[in-house]
């Protein structure tokens, strides 16, 4: 039976969080628990919290008095840290995007590779659905979305196509959108250009950008002096966000400077290049084709 998920880029993110064994640690993305694994080994006297809004992922949870896992979004972080009568921590760990247990999981609905029903949905309790965005959303929405999430050169094709589909009846499998989207598709890339409609629409269900703006922005005020903020981005949009609050402290990348004219950046950047993993690893696991790392450490 394969592992619930491979975690990307595992020893690379857990060194750099500089874990202290006394320390308090967030995990924001806990999926099969790889990452909280290696964090908990090297705390003896601390504590790691860690988060996952799929309900699937509690089956993966850690028999430790030192671990505590909140079935939550990350984006309400602070908040319910502040439950858990923590009010800073001294360093967060997010491994971004999908779990390899939700791609390979057809009735998930996150994975072309299956006909099912079109899901996508992280938290299976939420109300929006792929489905839902692609026969309601007005044409202006959709091609929007794909632009902007799944950067789909031709969205305003695809979606006349997904329109015209939808008249006809409700667009409410994978199998289904693939039709609809097939004329559009370059048959040299199928995988590639579809993988790009299926991320737009995955990062639309789950206000995935909004989501990690949120938790970047709370880390501000929740990571000690010296605290290590750690991410593992899987697309450009995800990465520039992460690179621009790390480099200026707010996610436009704008630098405030001081009446002198010096500028006040509330991170050092360790990685000022990203890390990405092995030609090994890439092998044995293709999510981590398009990983990339960052660390930054609050001053």
């Amino acid at each position: 039976m394969p592992a619930y998920h491979t975690p990307v880029l595992l020893h690379e993110s857990v060194e750099a969080l500089c874990v202290k064994p006394g320390g308090t640690y967030v995990d924001a993305t806990f999926g099969g628990g790889g990452h909280s694994r290696e964090i908990l080994k090297r705390l003896h006297k601390g504590r790691l919290i860690a988060f996952d809004r799929d309900a699937e992922a509690a089956e993966n949870t850690i028999d430790s008095k030192r671990f505590t896992l909140i079935r939550n979004n990350f984006r309400y972080l602070r908040n319910l840290l502040r439950y858990e009568g923590v009010e800073q921590v001294d360093g967060i760990l997010a491994d971004l995007g999908v779990s390899s247990h939700q791609f390979d999981t057809p009735e998930r609905g996150f994975s072309f590779r299956f006909d099912a029903a079109l899901d996508m949905r992280m938290n299976l309790q939420s109300a929006l659905t792929a489905a839902k965005v692609v026969n309601t959303y007005s044409e202006q929405d959709l091609q929007y979305i794909l632009k902007m999430y799944g950067e789909v050169d031709n969205a305003v094709k695809v979606v006349r196509f997904i329109i015209a589909r939808r008249n006809e009846q409700p667009v409410e499998t994978v199998g289904a959108l693939v039709e609809a989207v097939k004329p559009c598709t370059p048959r040299q890339a199928e995988h590639k250009y579809l993988a790009k409609i299926f991320q737009a629409l995955r990062m639309e269900v789950n206000a995935e950008m909004q989501a990690l703006e949120q938790l970047l922005m709370q880390s501000l005020k929740l990571l000690k002096t010296q605290a290590h903020l750690v991410v593992i981005t899987y697309h450009s949009l995800e990465d520039r966000m992460v690179k621009n609050f790390m480099r200026a402290g707010n996610v436009e990348g704008k630098i405030e400077k001081d009446f002198f004219g010096n500028e006040q950046t509330p991170f050092i950047v360790i990685t000022k290049k990203a890390i990405t993993p092995t030609e090994a690893e890439i092998q044995t696991n293709t999510r981590a084709r398009s990983a990339k790392l960052r660390v930054a450490e609050k001053r």
